[in-house]
């Protein structure tokens, strides 16, 4: 047995293949795939009805620009507030717009195309740090630029341009009728779904999938607070509902404690309160009532099971009362005008990490319009472009995301080729267009590479359109491809050795940092305050997860360091909850803990953080606690026996 367990890992391939390949199959969107394929194709459908075919010359182009233009504003909004959405197809169209007028100075030889697109590269570095919406107008603005350096039509620059915002106009509006068409709203599912995971975590009290339900917990109260806060913040119209649910949200703190303070002790909670959990969620997302007889109190039992009920109880007074909903929600001061300038500021040219990527994408980009100006390529801006699509401007993975991207168009352009040579001429064409661009709304969400595998046949098919070519134009499509890739592995990872080590520490600096806080206020401070050190605590884990996912796809060593750092992860998540139970053990009548222990433990947390930054070997010394403070010490003892193991000095 042993010996076939050996093979069976001596013949898997590598955890960092493994993560790069993976992809997690979601749901079909319907409605998303239905207004892609309405969307994207109906401007050139129009301009092929008007001109009474392909071969229709200027009213072609302006089809083929107006249908660029409905890509960019289709692929924009995300689930989320209409707000948002709105606010993600205005930056992809606006930049896009800008892409499009900056590449007119792109084209040709000399050292002005090579500055233009410098300076656009390090402005889109800087701009995409900002927020999501930005990120993604700064990538349509690399986008766009490298496709109008090359694509040429008898339509002048302003014509282009407005049967691009044409099309972006069109796009938008089916977007605003599937919102006006959509059953649920979005802030209200996302308050919904923290219910939903509370159920789920009850009933997985004291089976394996206890810690990944405490997970899948902790990131829809994430999501669910990052929603409805930004939502209120940015809102009049719905300042009212928006604060109803940021009332529920923290109503449901003593129910969220309860529910991991069972989960940790194994203790199954009364098997009504799972039901009733899930009747919150119901009655949140519109598909069903509450009744007006709330649960009854349990006088006994094990305290974390009374405060599950107590938590159902107070929930469901405040869901069945919008009144308890808006008293509930604490006021969210703005931030004044001083105050977003510096943290802008921060992000952007006072961040290291920015200012790093900038002169990374700007090195990438400079480098492709170098190529393209003297390889004697056929279409050399689709270098350019794979250099922008693959070193997308934003942070994460640049390895991953370079081979996903890059493999993902390299098998996009064999599929639009083939659809080139097969596809005859005329209406075809457009079907094919259609479904490709149905396919987009699932690829994107399952995977960077299978998106490009459908996005890329799009791409050539619009591309051959304005600038017919025959078939023998793959072979160079793909040398063009493994060049832009190419260019970004070598310029935009291999020559940055901190893109070598796992950035780790700092994030499991940060864990160690929330967790000592959340201690203090757990023993210490009010109920407020204890539940905002809690969920600042679990974002940090959370944040650290991701980083820990994000580095075991890149390729040894960076994967093997970070896989050695899991283990620690998992304690510290469960020193957090130790902490809960003792907090809900202490309001059910244990005796309070003595501040002088909670002091040692604290400082021993904070040297488990002066451990991580200067990577020394914690002292053999254990810690000793009583009372509701014995769980939560061992816990911590384990933490720092983990980072005995994994130190540098102690790894071969």
């Amino acid at each position: 047995m042993a010996e076939r367990r050996r093979r069976e890992r001596t013949l898997r391939a590598p955890a960092w293949l493994e993560e790069l390949v993976r992809t997690t199959p979601p749901p079909v969107p319907w409605r998303d795939v239905a207004r892609f394929a309405v969307a994207v194709p109906a401007p050139l459908a129009l301009a092929v009805a008007v001109g009474g075919g392909l071969d229709s010359g200027a009213t072609l182009g302006a089809g083929v620009f107006g249908t660029i233009g409905a890509l960019a504003a289709s692929l924009a909004p995300q689930p989320g507030p209409l707000r948002d959405r709105l606010r993600r197809i205005a930056a992809a169209t606006g930049f896009g717009m800008l892409g499009l007028l900056a590449g007119q100075y792109a084209t040709g030889g000399g050292w002005e195309p090579v500055v233009v697109i410098a300076l656009l590269s390090a402005f889109a570095a800087l701009v995409s740090a900002v927020n999501a919406a930005l990120s993604l107008g700064a990538l349509q603005l690399l986008v766009y630029t490298a496709l109008a350096s090359g694509l040429v039509t008898p339509l002048p620059a302003v014509a282009e341009v407005g049967c691009f915002l044409g099309g972006a106009a069109w796009a938008t509006l089916t977007a605003l009728l599937q919102y006006r068409t959509e059953p649920t709203d979005p802030d209200r599912a996302a308050v919904a779904a923290v219910f939903s995971r509370i159920a789920d975590l009850l009933a997985a009290v004291g089976t394996e999938r206890a810690p990944e339900a405490r997970r899948g917990l902790t990131t829809a109260l994430n999501g669910a607070y990052d929603r409805v806060i930004r939502s209120r913040s940015r809102s009049a119209g719905r300042s009212r509902e928006l604060s109803e649910l940021a009332g529920v949200l923290n109503a449901a703190a003593p129910l969220v404690e309860g529910a991991v303070a069972v989960a940790r002790a194994g203790v199954p909670p009364d098997p009504r309160d799972e039901p009733a959990v899930r009747a919150l969620a119901a009655a949140l997302a519109g598909s069903g009532e509450l009744t007006d007889q709330r649960p009854g109190s349990l006088a006994e039992g094990p305290a974390a099971v009374r405060a599950v009920r107590h938590g159902v109880r107070l929930v469901w007074n405040v869901v069945g009362d919008p009144e308890e909903r808006a008293s509930a929600a604490a006021p969210s001061p703005a931030p004044s005008a001083g105050a977003r300038a510096r943290d802008l500021a921060d992000r952007t040219l006072g961040s290291a990490d920015t200012r790093a990527f900038a002169v990374r994408l700007s090195l990438c980009m400079t480098v492709a319009e170098i190529a393209r100006q003297y390889l004697p390529i056929e279409r050399p801006y689709w270098v350019l472009l794979t250099v922008a699509i693959v070193l997308k401007p934003d942070f994460g993975s640049v390895f991953t995301r370079a081979v996903q991207r890059g493999a993902g168009t390299l098998l996009g352009v064999l599929l639009g080729s083939a659809l080139l040579a097969v596809l005859p001429h005329d209406a075809w064409v457009l079907l094919a267009l259609a479904v490709s661009a149905a396919v987009l709304p699932w690829a994107r969400d399952t995977n960077f590479g299978l998106f490009s595998v459908f996005q890329t046949p799009l791409i050539i098919l619009l591309l051959d359109l304005a600038l017919p070519s025959g078939p023998g134009l793959v072979g160079a499509r793909l040398l063009d491809t493994l060049i832009g890739c190419a260019i970004v592995l070598v310029f935009g990872y291999l020559l940055w050795p901190q893109t070598w080590r796992a950035p780790l520490d700092e994030a499991l600096r940060d864990a160690a940092a929330a967790l000592d806080a959340f201690v203090e206020a757990a023993f210490t401070g009010s109920p407020a305050e204890r539940r905002r050190a809690r969920r600042r605590n679990y974002r940090a884990l959370t944040e650290l997860q991701t980083q820990l996912q994000r580095r075991l796809a890149e390729p040894p060593p960076i994967s093997t360091r970070a896989a050695a750092w899991w283990p620690v992860i998992v304690q510290l998540e469960r020193t957090a909850d130790a902490v809960t139970e003792a907090v809900i053990a202490t309001r059910g009548g244990e005796p309070a803990p003595d501040l002088a222990q909670v002091a040692v433990l604290r400082r021993a947390i904070r040297r488990l953080e002066d451990d991580v930054m200067h990577h020394e070997v914690p002292d053999d010394a254990e810690l000793h606690a009583d009372g509701v403070l014995a769980p939560v010490a061992r816990e911590v003892d384990a933490a720092r026996r983990l980072v005995r193991e994994t130190a540098p000095g102690r790894r071969s």
